[in-house]
């Protein structure tokens, strides 16, 4: 059985199927005026299907995140497990030590004497949720990141001092770059363009 190819001339660019992303880009950024603006543009992307996109702003705008979809963290949790770990170890650590390796009758009291423990099972309890909430926050947020794909775009310094910016990601299963491009435009934003890696 002979398949047929339909041929490409040389120099001409190749269809690329939707939902298949270029190595070399990261997506498509529109930058606007006001954040009133960007929240209406991302609860639109957001209704079109679009669920890799992030927002960028020079303070912090109330919705924005139920806007782009964010769904929460997982932080509380790092920091409750952080913290069950610390209290754990700290009465763990006394009870063997004062009761099993160096046990110490000190006025009659008893061996397990748990009440003496508390402080200090308190204090690592709040010292391992501090570490797991500083830790997990950085590594939750990709952090530390000296460099992202969009720095390299036109006017982004403005982020963080009055312009307010949405970039919709390549790796998004609805991105394709004409569409995505005309999408962005219908929300007539002051400029749009497409980041590359």
């Amino acid at each position: 059985m002979r398949t047929l190819r339909r041929s490409v001339p040389d120099g001409a660019v190749k269809p690329r199927p939707k939902g298949v992303v270029s190595k070399t880009m990261y997506g498509m950024l529109a930058e606007f005026d006001d954040p009133e603006h960007l929240i209406e543009a991302a609860k639109k992307a957001h209704e079109a299907g679009y669920r890799k996109m992030d927002a960028f702003t020079p303070f912090p705008v109330h919705g924005l995140d139920e806007a782009i979809g964010f769904e929460g963290t997982k932080l509380p949790l790092l920091v409750l497990i952080g913290g069950l770990l610390g209290a754990i170890g700290g009465f763990a650590l006394q009870s063997y030590g004062m009761g099993i390796d160096y046990p110490l009758n000190v006025g009659g009291r008893p061996l397990f004497s748990w009440p003496l423990w508390i402080p200090i099972t308190f204090e690592l309890t709040i010292l391992s949720a501090v570490i797991a909430a500083v830790f997990g926050m950085l590594a939750l947020n990709g952090l530390p990141q000296p460099y992202h794909p969009v720095f390299s775009a036109e006017n982004f310094d403005m982020a963080s001092r009055s312009h307010f910016f949405l970039c919709i990601e390549a790796a998004d299963a609805n991105y394709d770059s004409a569409e995505t491009r005309r999408f962005l435009e219908s929300m007539q934003p002051r400029s749009i363009s497409e980041v590359e890696k």
